[in-house]
């Protein structure tokens, strides 16, 4: 039984008057923007609430209370852009913000890629996600349910003697996008987490490991016992880790820690790195980078998906529409200033992608052990190692080897190695074990070659 409940009564109950409270402050501060002789003029702002708890050992560490305001005015005079923010509602301070925005304008070098996104990209369907579940949850209750997690954990195996702690946190937020445009856009979200670590063994055979469960709504969260007896099973399997020798062998990422190679694929694809030439993948548009199999779906419109948008940070209308097909880079990730570097247009990704779906061509993680044969399955990355304009990549790695389809001992203290393009060609499959935990969708991924840098 789950024993996390959803808001009966919630505690921004007046959600709606805010954005419209937010929407009226916008279209004020554009008017006096636009009284300032600007050509164009944005802002942006939100709303944040908040409630963290960490606890460890069965003691509260820290209880945190959040409440933030931000205002952010951007005005452009032709090629020109000042951006100014305040998190002070006074009518004083809101004036002194347009005039800061405008005195750096008057003061930048022009820019002919500067300016709006083009009005007739803005979004006219506003549509809800079910992104908005307020949760009655106060300091007490999430105390309770930090203790309750660490200590389901702690009691799970006599070898967990030592913990990281486990936390809870809870957060609303509310945003208002408005441009020169006549754009008003109003989004409202929640989200919720609880999470453990635990520590395993002793001195220098310690292992760490955890678990957690992220969601909009509290009721779609893990129970506390499930998180914490999966953060000791974790740990627990860590202990007693080899080495392997030094070789090249296929290199299975489980699912939480695949979607870090589409990462990968984002920074190079996206437009500042484009327009600078510091990407492996400038000019791949169109170039055949995977299997003719693998696919990335962009699908902003997912109910309750963690990044689903009616309209990007611009206000430009989003769309379903591949990045990945048949194993061929249809586009790049741009906002309107990348896009008008590159002489292209929008892909509606200002401020990031929204909701990306990686398709799947195997089973569930067990199946995709024993089909490996054997090789190396990870489970975590350390350190940052990748080189965004080459592709080089090298990093830190622990997991567990696998022998005759099977797992056989956990590995740590090793490297793994490799090209991203070289990499990407060599996807061999991605499971069905989506980790839904994130806005990048996507099961375990097999990359069939790679040098692992163990002993030897």
């Amino acid at each position: 039984m789950n024993d996390i409940a959803p808001s009966s009564v919630p505690p921004a109950a007046d959600s709606e008057a805010r954005l419209d409270m937010l929407a009226g402050l916008s279209r004020r501060l554009l008017d006096h923007a636009l009284a300032e002789g600007t050509d164009q003029a944005e802002v942006s702002c939100s709303e944040d609430t908040g409630l963290n708890v960490n606890v460890r050992m069965g003691e509260v560490e820290t209880v945190e209370s959040t409440r933030d305001r931000g205002i952010a005015v951007t005005v452009y005079f032709g090629g020109r852009k000042g951006s100014a923010s305040t998190a002070d509602l006074r009518e004083d301070s809101l004036q002194a913000t347009i005039q800061q925005a405008c005195a750096i304008a008057r003061h930048t070098e022009h820019d002919p890629a500067a300016g709006l996104a083009d009005a007739g990209l803005m979004a006219t369907d506003i549509r809800e996600f079910d992104s908005w579940h307020p949760w009655d949850l106060d300091a007490d209750h999430a105390i309770e349910l930090a203790l309750a997690c660490e200590q389901a954990g702690r009691d799970h195996d006599p070898r967990l003697e030592n913990s990281d702690g486990a936390s809870v946190g809870s957060g609303s937020s509310l945003s208002v996008y408005a441009n020169s445009h006549g754009f008003v856009g109003r989004e409202r979200s929640t989200q919720h987490s609880l999470g453990c670590a635990l520590i395993a063994g002793r001195g220098e055979g310690m292992q760490r490991d955890g678990w957690y469960s992220i969601a909009l709504s509290a009721d779609e969260l893990e129970s506390a016992a499930t998180i914490g007896r999966k953060a000791a099973e974790r740990a627990v399997s860590r202990l007693a880790p080899r080495q392997v020798p030094t070789g090249e062998y296929p290199v299975l990422y489980s699912a939480e820690v695949a979607r870090s190679l589409v990462g990968h694929l984002l920074g190079a694809v996206s437009g500042g790195a484009l327009y600078r030439r510091a990407s492996f993948l400038v000019d791949s548009a169109g170039t055949q980078l995977f299997p003719e199999w693998f696919g990335i779906e962009e699908l902003p419109f997912l109910p309750r998906g963690f990044r689903s948008a009616s309209f990007d940070a611009e206000g430009v209308a989003t769309r379903e529409s591949p990045l990945v097909r048949a194993g061929v880079l249809q586009r790049y990730i741009l906002g309107s200033y990348s896009a008008r570097r590159l002489g292209l247009q929008t892909t509606a990704n200002a401020g990031g992608v929204h909701n990306l779906q990686v398709a799947s061509n195997a089973g569930d993680l067990d199946s995709m052990i024993a089909g490996m044969g054997r090789g190396l399955l990870v489970t975590e990355l350390m350190g940052q190692g990748v080189n965004n304009i080459t592709g080089d990549y090298s990093r830190g790695a622990a997991g567990f080897w696998i022998e005759d389809g099977r797992i056989q001992y956990p590995v740590d203290g090793i490297t793994i190695a490799g090209n991203l393009r070289k990499m990407f060609a060599a996807i061999e499959a991605v499971g069905s074990d989506v980790d839904t935990r994130s806005h990048v969708r996507t099961g375990s991924i097999l990359v069939g070659r790679m040098t692992v840098a163990g002993e030897g």
